[in-house]
């Protein structure tokens, strides 16, 4: 992979790239070395606890949180085509409201691509059929695996994990305990929860009709939402609960929402100082058959319509220029060279922002004194913003936020440990 493809990915706040590269890359080492420095002057014993527990959380946390979406959804989905339906097809399609959706649906593409030729075509309108004659049973397999790809995470990261972490720590605190030392079964958790399950069941009625339609990165976010509520419902007594509930709240908005922020505010600077448009993706802006594209003036008409409109054109010219480019950044899905895949439901508005940056970089271009240099230059303006934001949202999470979480933690409890480990060290007590 290229560097440029490797910027590309990492820039794409709505994938799991920057996610992984955050979390897996950056925090864990840095948040683990941290837990050790916040504690290793007042317990070394504490210290190496808390390294332990940090080290399993972080890691096993990492795998769940980034692994068990794309497995448990792999899964139903030959689960589901094993049941005679297509997985494939998005359950957006059932929205067929006259008013936002009336140029698509599974009733109007049934009749927009049933007349073609294609055999392609033909098959996937037969998909269509099919699911539309047994609407509930798909639905129902549909809500099943996206409520499967949430709650099993969910589960694990915020309620067995952690139950598992403390019962470990418990286990070898029993261990090397002398007679004479206090019983320190009581310091690890004898919370309201005392193993997953005995409480009364989540029931997940309804959310998972909520999810269906979200991306992977929003799925990933619904389960943090999920488990931070298990950490904290789970966490050891006295202080441990608000400290974890700060974390997770700092991570919530700091993994989701603080990226998003960042990239709309280092765009709209760059563009200001350097009149460059950045708002497109580096593979685009770095692709020579763009440039070329740009230059025999290629996406003039994008300026003059919205987003149903440029659904049509895309169907009307499906060997197009922007058809190409909109089929390579997922904007739509071909299903063949003339006919883009009438089970996918297509974004209008993420089409609409995907043509109209084309259309303002086209234009500036070609105002530009120099394509290819205005181009190269916006080029390296996009990767230095990519590059800064990874660093600040990750500079944000492994260091700013543990360390006002260590700095509350002191302000309300007098010391600087892991609240739920404070007694494990004998010359110290956890504070009333």
């Amino acid at each position: 992979m290229s560097l440029v493809n490797i910027i590309s990915a990492v820039g794409n706040n709505n994938s799991v790239y920057p996610l992984l590269v955050r979390d897996c890359g950056v925090e864990n080492p840095i948040k683990i070395a941290l837990t050790y420095k916040q504690n290793i002057g007042e317990s070394p014993k504490v210290a190496r606890y808390a390294v332990r527990e940090r080290s399993i959380d972080e890691y096993t946390t990492s795998a769940v949180w980034l692994g068990t979406i794309p497995v448990v959804e792999a899964v139903s989905d030959v689960f589901i085509s094993k049941k005679g339906y297509n997985p494939k097809i998005s359950a957006r399609l059932f929205k067929e409201d006259t008013v936002k959706n009336p140029f698509q649906g599974i009733e109007f593409n049934i009749k927009k691509f049933g007349n073609s030729t294609s055999k392609e075509v033909q098959a996937a309108v037969a998909d269509l059929i099919k699911v539309r004659d047994n609407k509930k049973v798909f639905e129902s397999l549909v809500s099943k695996k996206f409520t499967a790809a949430v709650a099993i995470p969910m589960a694990l990261i915020g309620f067995i994990i952690p139950k598992c972490i403390f019962a470990l720590s418990r286990k070898i605190a029993e261990k090397e305990k002398q007679k004479q030392q206090p019983d320190y079964s009581d310091i690890f958790g004898k919370s309201d929860i005392t193993t997953f399950g005995q409480k009364k069941d989540v029931s997940f009625t309804g959310f998972a009709s909520t999810v269906a339609n979200l991306t992977t990165p929003d799925k990933m976010a619904a389960i943090d939402g999920g488990y931070a509520i298990g950490r904290v419902l789970t966490a050891r007594k006295g202080y441990e609960p608000f400290d974890i509930a700060f974390k997770m709240a700092g991570m919530l908005y700091l993994n989701y929402v603080a990226p998003k922020q960042i990239e709309k505010f280092f765009n709209f600077t760059s563009a200001k100082l350097f009149k460059s448009n950045v708002n497109l993706d580096p593979k685009l802006l770095n692709n020579k058959e763009f440039i070329s594209d740009v230059e025999n003036n290629s996406f003039d008409f994008l300026g003059r319509l919205n987003g149903r409109e440029m659904l049509e054109y895309i169907d009307n010219n499906p060997q197009s220029p922007f058809t190409k480019y909109a089929s390579m950044f997922k904007k739509v899905t071909m299903l063949t060279k003339d006919s883009r895949d009438p089970r996918i439901f297509v974004d209008i508005k993420d089409l609409e922002n995907f043509g109209k940056d084309i259309f303002s970089f086209a234009k500036d271009g070609l105002n530009a004194e120099n394509l290819n240099k205005f181009a190269k230059k916006a080029l390296r303006v996009k990767s230095a913003n990519i590059i800064s934001n990874v660093a600040l949202s990750s500079f944000l999470l492994s260091y700013v936020l543990p360390k006002t979480q260590f700095a509350l933690r002191e302000f309300f409890t007098g010391s600087k440990l892991e609240p739920g480990l404070i007694n494990i060290d004998d010359n110290k007590k956890a504070p009333n």
